[in-house]
This record gives C-alpha cells, sequence and structure tokens, in this order.
C-alpha cells in the first residue's frame, strides 16, 4: 500500500513539472510609464525649408526616429502627423509607414500645409511628430515633438471660366479679374463680382473673344429672363439692377439658365457680439477685393458667414481647412480677444482668414 502511495505522489509531481514547463516565458508588455517613446533624429528642430512649384517634386527632407521599446519585440506602425496649431486635434498624417523613417517631397508637404490652413509665400511653424501602434489592446505612444519652418507655395488651378466682359468693366473680353468658374468642372459656373453702377449690363464668353459661337446672353429683349441663349452671339444682354453691390453670378449650361443676387456679408454667432440673433456686418474693399471686420470674440464659442442678414445664403468651415463651404460648420474661437475676420470671395474656393489683434 505505501507503495502505491509513494508512485501516486511521485506522478503527481510529475503532472505538476510538466504543467509549469508549459507556461510562457513571455512578452511582457512595459507599463505605460516605461515604454520607451520613439524619438525624432531627423531633421533636426527649427530647420526651415522653402517650398516652389519648380522643386515641388524633390525630396523636402527624410523623417527619422528610433524604434520604441514596448518591452517585447513587435512589428510597429509609424504615422507621420503634422499640424500648425497649438495641438494634434486638427492633425495631418501626412504618412503611414513601418520603418523608422519617410522620405517626404515639396508636393505633399505644400499641399498639407494648405490643407491645414496655411498662406502661400508666409512661413508657417510646423510641428510634427510620431504615432507608433502595435495593435489596439497596446497603448499608442508618440514621439517628441519637432517644430520646422515651412514656407509653402500657392497651387493655381484651372478651373474651368466664364468670362463675364460688361459695361462695368468696358466690354473686354480677355479679363482675367472678371470671369466666374466651375469648381467641379460640371458646367455649372458661380462667381461673386463688383458692379459699381446703379445698372450693369453684361454677357458670358466660353473664350476670352467675342465668338458668335461661344457667345452667351439672355434670348429676352428684357435681359433678366434667367434664361440663357448659348450661341448665336448670345442673343441680348444679361441687365442687373440694384447696384452699386457685390454680385454673385451663377450660370447652369446644363440647364441654360442663370441668376444673380447683390449680396452684402456678416458674421453671427454666439461668439460674436450679436450672438445667434443679430448680424455683425462687414466692409467691403474694392481694391483688396475681400470683406473684413474687426471685433471682439468670445473664446469656445463659434461663427458663421452669411449674406443678407439670412440663412438662404451661410458659409461654413466643414473640416476646418480655412476653406469655406455653403452651410458648413460653425467657426470656433480658441480664446477672447480683438480679432480681425478677413472673407475672401475673389477665387474658385472661397476663403476666410481670424487673427487676433
Amino acid at each position: 500500500m505505501k507503495t502505491k502511495y509513494y508512485l501516486s505522489i511521485i506522478a503527481a509531481g510529475l503532472l505538476v513539472m510538466g504543467a509549469c514547463e508549459e507556461l510562457p516565458e513571455g512578452p511582457f508588455l512595459k507599463s505605460t510609464a516605461n515604454i520607451v517613446r520613439p524619438d525624432i533624429t531627423a531633421p533636426a528642430g527649427g530647420t526651415s525649408y522653402t517650398l516652389t512649384e519648380a522643386t515641388q517634386n524633390n525630396v523636402m527632407t527624410t523623417f527619422k526616429w528610433n524604434a520604441p521599446d514596448f518591452g517585447f519585440q513587435a512589428a510597429v506602425t509609424y504615422t507621420l502627423q503634422v499640424t500648425i496649431t497649438n495641438d494634434f486635434k486638427d492633425a495631418n498624417d501626412i504618412g503611414v509607414t513601418n520603418k523608422t523613417e519617410l522620405e517626404v517631397l515639396n508636393s505633399k508637404m505644400n499641399t498639407t500645409l494648405l490643407i491645414l490652413g496655411a498662406e502661400p509665400d508666409v512661413n508657417a511653424t510646423l510641428k510634427c511628430r510620431v504615432k507608433a501602434v502595435i495593435n489596439p489592446n497596446v497603448p499608442v505612444v508618440y514621439s517628441d515633438t519637432v517644430s520646422l519652418t515651412v514656407k509653402p507655395f500657392e497651387v493655381v488651378i484651372n478651373y474651368p471660366k466664364l468670362y463675364v466682359p460688361g459695361s462695368y468693366q468696358g466690354w473686354n473680353p480677355a479679363n482675367e479679374e472678371t470671369v466666374i468658374t466651375s469648381a467641379k468642372s460640371d458646367e455649372k459656373y458661380e462667381g461673386f463680382l463688383y458692379f459699381p453702377d446703379a445698372n450693369t449690363e453684361f454677357k458670358l464668353l466660353k473664350v476670352p473673344a467675342w465668338e458668335e459661337a461661344n457667345t452667351i446672353g439672355d434670348p429676352d429683349p428684357s435681359g433678366t429672363s434667367g434664361t440663357l441663349q448659348i450661341g448665336s452671339w448670345g442673343g441680348n444682354n444679361i441687365k442687373v439692377s440694384g447696384g452699386p453691390g457685390y454680385f454673385r453670378i451663377k450660370a447652369n449650361l446644363n440647364e441654360a439658365t442663370y441668376e444673380w443676387v447683390k449680396t452684402t456679408w456678416s458674421v453671427i454667432g454666439d461668439a460674436t457680439p450679436g450672438g445667434w440673433s443679430s448680424d455683425t456686418p462687414m466692409t467691403y474693399s474694392t481694391s483688396e477685393k475681400v470683406w473684413t471686420v474687426t471685433l471682439n470674440l468670445t473664446g469656445g464659442k463659434a461663427f458663421k458667414f452669411r449674406a443678407n442678414n439670412d440663412w438662404a445664403i451661410n458659409l461654413g468651415d466643414t473640416g476646418g481647412d480655412k476653406k469655406l463651404e455653403y452651410g458648413g460648420d460653425n467657426i470656433p474661437v480658441a480664446a477672447d480677444g480683438n480679432y480681425t475676420i478677413t472673407l475672401d470671395l475673389s477665387k474658385t474656393i472661397y476663403k476666410y482668414k481670424i487673427v487676433k489683434n
């Protein structure tokens, strides 16, 4: 009986030893506080770059960093993030890689800066960091932040256009400053023009010259029908009344229609003195072709642009890229202060600036 008892103990011990030998020995994740972050080693903070259209296909720089230490070997996905604000809330992911370096072209950086709201031909302070990810169960880690100075260039996009010769500009068919454009290249054209007289007449041209087949006007002698005649010299002049003023002109060549409306612009919102119930008017500069207003704004609140003290035509910023869309999102104000707001509707893409004084 004792022999059987001893054999049972030995067998149990062997089972325990076998179970112990099957236990894994790692990997063991470091605590969040002990994970070693990646460090950007190139380029050095404070480095300056000037981007140009002539060098847009060149490499601006190659970002390099040290690998993080999570406590075990694992494949890491790195994302290079950049921003021009004080934090990375609205950062742009400029590239993703599994290596510890990323080459960035001038063209890529230039586009990114413009999306972030940087001004062409003006130095911008670019803040860069690397995001390191293993899997959803492991904490995300970020590198230190490196600041660079980068001057982007303006990208000129040749949108389809209609020339708008008329009594307000000497009936000049080739004036590139008096055009309306099609942002989506869909034969729908729009633009804002200033008419200095009480009454204005104009026609539309597909080319910067008077050509019978490419001249567009109104088939009705009144010049106010809202219908377009395309070709045959365009029929009659389109007539606008109610000036002087800043007019939005729209032409739809698909449906052969047009419309115009006089606009005055203002800001409205809980960040402004009038709240959401009262507009603060803006002033138009005929020389600069922009609307401006200087006023006190409340931080943590927001505002929008709207025409004629009405919501029928309003502009907001969806995506926070300093580009305006009809019915877009409210524009946030970071801090209390006195600001100058500029609204620029002179180009195909409508933009704005908000500068603290």
